[in-house]
C-alpha cells in the first residue's frame, strides 16, 4: 500500500534486531496494544498524539499501527512537528507474518488484532 509522500519502509527494510538508534512508536488502541507489540515501542494511540508529542522519542522514530494507515497519518502528523519519522507499511501484520519478535501484556502468545 503507498501512502504517497509520506516516508514508509517494509518489514523486509528494518534491520533484526533493531538498531539503536531507532525507536519506535505504536500507535495502536490499548487493547491491541496489549495483545502484542514490538519490544521497547512507545505506546501512543493516535488519538492521544497530540497531547503527548513531548512522549515521542527523539531521533528517527518508525510508527507502526495494524496495517500502516493509522502510524501514517501519525507520521505526517509527527513531521509536520518536526520529528524524523516513517511508517511501518504493512504494520503489525506483516511483522507478525515475517516472524519478528513480539511481546504482550498477557499470558500466552503474542498475537496481533
Amino acid at each position: 500500500m503507498s501512502y504517497g509522500a509520506i516516508p514508509s519502509v517494509g518489514v523486509t527494510d528494518i534491520p533484526d534486531p533493531l538498531p539503536p538508534n531507532l525507536s519506535v512508536l505504536d500507535v495502536r488502541e490499548e487493547l491491541e496494544w496489549r495483545h502484542g507489540h514490538i519490544d521497547g515501542a512507545t505506546h501512543i494511540p493516535l488519538r492521544d498524539l497530540p497531547g503527548r508529542i513531548a512522549d515521542v522519542p527523539a531521533g528517527r522514530v518508525l510508527v507502526v499501527c495494524k496495517v500502516g494507515a493509522r502510524s501514517a497519518r501519525a507520521v505526517q502528523y509527527l513531521q509536520a512537528a518536526g520529528h524524523d519519522a516513517v511508517n511501518l507499511d504493512g504494520g503489525m501484520l506483516d511483522w507478525a507474518d515475517a516472524r519478528r519478535p513480539m511481546v504482550n501484556d498477557l499470558e500466552g502468545p503474542s498475537s496481533i488484532m
